[in-house]
């Protein structure tokens, strides 16, 4: 589906889910262990669903994430000042894309950034979405990884999301150490991938780079506009019709694949004038890219606090800053689920 309408719709109908009776014979849209085919049981899915949601909430409640803000601002402070003490030409994804996001995400949840590099290998497996032997590894990996750290933590808590969960009535380690390793995947993944593309977005259109360098306030508008302008993905989430149902006329049976395209949804001309412009002052409906309804991305406070410290600061330290090539002559990442690039060269 790519009707903004429908999407929304179908994204809150619990009709629809993300497991299936026969997983080994389900319809898939890629090789990613993780986001290419069905999840979990197909008998409980909607109450753990539910339990997750109740484990991880209280980590990002609106409190937590203001009180975060000021560290993120912070962090950010290094990873920009990292990048003027580089110079002119630099490469914006090695040195703010991201270490920002993994410093942000190791902080919140008590990884060490010294793992950095092994779990972020791992993490690039996980999302591989041609190779599902290599995915799965990288799925094994990191689990056994997030087990480690529950059992550190239990010895050795601290005021982290990992410990509050080892510290959760109920949480066995197996359930601490997946729900760490799902945030640390979707906690650094999609924002280094975000940063890229936002970048590229604005720096293609100066102007739109130097006006929020002069009024910072135009910031959080452009973040909308950067979560849902892009337009790249892998063409749908996927979910499986849990009953026979009619989407817009069409028949789908229990256990078929539906694909709801947030992408193009974002660019319906119906909700979004101009949708293929960008405006960084656009208003009116919200964008589907965290999601709507029970399934609604968990992280996207923290993701657009990233994003408002990370092009607020850019911004306005480097007015003049430009990409050294077009952004058509870059080449996104079409092997990952998240997307982005693997470098971005500016100067300024």
């Amino acid at each position: 589906m790519t009707d903004y309408a429908e999407v929304r719709r179908l994204l809150g109908d619990d009709r629809l889910g993300r497991s299936h009776p026969e997983p080994d014979s389900a319809a898939r849209t890629g090789e990613s262990a993780l986001f290419g085919g069905p999840l979990g049981s197909f008998d409980t899915e909607h109450t753990d669903h539910a339990r997750m949601r109740s484990l991880l909430a209280p980590h990002f409640t609106a409190k937590r994430m203001r009180a975060l803000t000021d560290r993120v601002s912070e962090l950010t402070s290094e990873s920009v000042d990292a990048l003027a003490e580089h110079g002119p030409p630099a490469d914006l994804h090695a040195l703010v894309a991201v270490p920002l996001p993994v410093l942000v995400i190791c902080e919140l949840l008590g990884v060490p950034y010294e793992d950095r590099d092994r779990f972020r290998a791992w993490t690039g497996q996980v999302g591989d979405v041609r190779d599902r032997a290599r995915s799965e590894r990288g799925l094994g990996a990191l689990f056994e990884y997030g087990r480690d750290l529950v059992a550190r933590k239990r010895r050795e808590p601290a005021d982290d999301v990992i410990s509050r969960l080892c510290a959760t009535d109920g949480v066995g380690d197996d359930e601490a150490a997946m729900l760490s390793m799902a945030l640390l995947f979707a906690g650094h993944e999609t924002t280094v991938a975000r940063i890229g593309l936002g970048a590229a977005l604005l720096l293609d259109t100066p102007e739109h780079w130097r006006a929020l360098a002069s009024d910072p306030e135009l910031v959080p508008g452009a973040v909308e506009e950067i979560l849902r302008a892009p337009g790249q993905g892998g063409g749908g989430i996927p979910r499986y019709a849990r009953t026979d149902l009619e989407i817009a006329g069409t028949a789908v049976r229990a256990g078929e694949l539906v694909l709801l395209d947030t992408n193009t949804a974002n660019h319906d001309p119906t909700v979004f004038a101009d949708p293929d412009q960008v405006d960084i002052t656009r208003t009116g409906a919200a964008h589907l890219t965290f999601g709507h309804g029970i399934r609604y991305c968990i992280g996207a406070p923290l993701a657009r606090i990233e994003l408002c410290a990370v092009f607020t600061q850019l911004t306005t330290r480097f007015p003049t800053m430009r990409l050294t090539r077009p952004a058509n002559e870059l080449t996104p990442r079409r092997d990952v689920l998240t997307g982005g690039f693997t470098t971005l060269a500016v100067e300024w």
